[in-house]
């Protein structure tokens, strides 16, 4: 069994849960018996929403073992401290794997990681896109989407970048109904989370402060501006502009204005969620 945890949370959104349905789908496409790990029952719910049934609820990356018996191989995606359990995790399981939170993370023990920018065979490069994202006829619609979270409110508090945008809000998962009927009054057109996957792929335009969003709207052929903020992030930024991605830093209004017509990137991703299972798959054989 490959069990796999993704970090989420209402503070930190399901980035890391949206990249783990699009590879796990593959694998067990292949063959692989595997089962999805969350710490949220919210996360549970967007994952079979994206078409994952199978996942299981545990309260951190210190539990891993609670669920995974000896033998089993995991994956890591979590930024947490594990205080020093993956020594313990790779005595006990078969194979392990974990995706680096910056690009000075190194091999801590004997894992394998995982890097969206790798350059050689000592990792696993990884920018995990559903195959499902794909170009579609698209309707002319500028569609915001944040992130599944805003615990502080980041929207409201930048309501001038986007009073008359005529932009079109999509929710995140964990945005909270007295929330909602804020975000009602500086928005014309309010979308619930659940029409995620249709919207990204339909709209001709979409801006997003979410690394994964980005590279998810960028698959389905649609106008991507990125929104740099100070939030965590998993996908470098190096990544974002590689795909030539415009990136306006912040709620800059002058700027986004700047780059908003730009056309489409015609460059693609390097790497399909199928390649990156293939190498996972050849690293459980060994």
């Amino acid at each position: 069994m490959l069990y796999y945890y993704a970090n989420s949370g209402h503070k930190i959104g399901l980035d890391r849960v949206k990249r783990a349905v699009a590879l796990l789908k593959v694998l067990n496409e292949k063959g692989v018996e595997t089962r999805l790990l969350v710490n949220d029952f919210r996360a549970g719910l967007a994952a079979r929403e994206l078409g994952l049934r199978d996942y299981v609820t545990i309260e951190g990356v210190m539990d891993i073992d609670a669920i995974a018996d000896t033998g089993d191989s995991i994956i890591m995606d979590t930024p947490e401290d594990d205080r020093g359990r993956i020594e313990k995790y790779c005595s006990d399981f078969s194979h392990v794997f974990r995706f680096a939170n910056s690009a000075e993370d190194e091999v801590r023990v004997s894992e394998v990681l995982f890097r969206p920018e790798c350059g050689d065979e000592s990792c696993i490069e990884a920018l995990i896109v559903d195959s499902m994202y794909e170009s579609e006829p698209k309707e002319e619609r500028v569609l915001f989407f944040l992130s599944d979270a805003d615990y502080d409110k980041v929207i409201l508090g930048h309501s001038e970048f986007f009073q008359d945008s005529g932009m079109e809000l999509l929710l995140g998962n964990y945005f909270f109904v007295k929330y909602e009927d804020e975000l009602a009054k500086l928005f014309d057109t309010l979308h619930e989370a659940e029409e995620y996957e249709e919207l990204l792929k339909t709209s001709s335009h979409v801006v997003t402060a979410s690394g994964q969003t980005a590279l998810e709207a960028h698959a389905c052929g649609a106008n991507v501006v990125y929104i740099n903020t100070p939030r965590e992030e998993i996908i470098p930024l190096s990544v974002i502009k590689g795909l030539g991605i415009p990136v306006v830093e912040g709620f800059d209004r002058a700027a986004y204005e700047a780059v908003k017509r730009n056309q489409k990137s015609e460059k693609n991703l390097m790497h399909s969620a199928e390649e990156i299972a293939n190498k996972v798959i050849g690293e459980l054989k060994n």
